[in-house]
C-alpha cells in the first residue's frame, strides 16, 4: 500500500466534518449494555448484511459508508441506498424482536456516509489503470478506503474498526487484514481481524439481501471492473 496517502490532522478533521450522519440518534432507552464502539466500513449494503448482524451482539456499532471508487455516480447512488434500506429495516426488525422477548440489549445501527469523490479513487490507482482486477490497483483501492475508515475512527473516539470486504469470496483476506492492521497502529486503532466469509458468511449475505428485498450489484464497483465485467460478458 502507497505512503502518499499520510493525510494532516487538518484533512482529517475536514473529512470528519464532511460526513453525513442517517439513522437516528442513539438515545439512552436504545443503550442498554455498554459495548465497544466500532466503526465498520461498508462496501455495499449487501455485504454489511451478514457482517453487521454478526458484530451487533457484541459491538455498538456504527456504519461508514466510504466508496469513491464506485463509477458511474448512479450506481454509487443504488448501492448507497441498499445500504440506508438495510440499516433502517434492520433496526426496525431487530429493535421489535428484542422488544417482544424483553431483551434490553438493543443498539441502534447508525449510518455514517462519507464524501463522494471519485477524484480520491483516481489518484490512488494513478498509473494501474491497466492492471487486473485483484492486483495492485485493487491494493491501493483497499488502502484508500480501510486508511478513511481509520481516521475517522480516531477523530471519532471509536475503539475499533473493521471492513465488510473480507465477506466476499473474491477479495483476498490476507492483504485486506495486513492493510488494516497497518493502518490501525498508524492511527491508534484497534482493527479488527476478521474473515466474514467464514462460518457461511458470504451465504448468509446473500440470504439476508433477499429476505429485505437488496439492489446486489454485478461488479466490484469501479470504471475498471466494470469495464472488465462488460468483456467477459462479450
Amino acid at each position: 500500500m502507497s505512503e502518499k496517502r499520510n493525510f494532516s490532522l487538518e484533512r482529517i478533521e475536514r473529512t470528519y466534518m464532511k460526513v453525513t450522519f442517517f439513522g437516528g440518534t442513539k438515545n439512552s432507552e436504545d443503550l442498554k449494555v455498554d459495548r465497544r464502539k466500532l466503526l465498520l466500513h461498508s462496501c455495499c449494503g449487501p455485504c454489511s448484511t451478514g457482517v453487521i448482524e454478526r458484530l451487533v451482539s457484541e459491538y455498538d456499532v456504527t456504519v461508514f459508508f466510504y466508496n469513491p471508487n464506485i463509477y458511474p455516480e448512479e450506481e454509487y447512488l443504488r448501492r448507497l441506498s441498499a445500504q440506508k434500506k438495510f440499516i433502517e429495516s434492520f433496526n426496525k426488525t431487530r429493535k421489535a424482536g428484542e422488544t417482544e422477548k424483553g431483551v434490553l440489549t438493543f443498539h441502534q445501527v447508525v449510518l455514517l456516509v462519507g464524501e463522494y469523490n471519485q477524484d480520491e479513487f483516481f489518484e490512488a490507482v494513478k498509473g494501474l489503470e491497466s492492471e487486473k482486477e485483484g492486483g495492485q490497483r485493487c491494493v491501493e483501492c483497499y488502502g484508500l478506503r480501510l486508511e478513511r475508515t481509520a481516521q475517522v475512527a480516531q477523530l471519532g473516539g471509536f475503539d475499533i474498526f473493521a471492513t465488510t470486504l473480507t465477506v466476499s469470496p473474491y477479495k483476498d483476506y490476507g492483504t485486506i487484514t495486513e492493510i488494516g492492521l497497518f493502518l490501525g497502529e498508524r492511527y491508534g486503532i484497534e482493527y479488527l481481524a476478521t474473515d466474514f466469509k467464514k462460518q457461511n458468511g458470504y451465504q448468509r449475505s446473500i440470504e439476508l439481501s433477499k429476505e429485505y428485498g437488496l439492489y446486489r450489484q454485478d461488479y466490484c464497483g469501479c470504471i475498471y471492473s466494470k469495464e472488465e465485467r462488460e468483456k467477459t460478458r462479450k
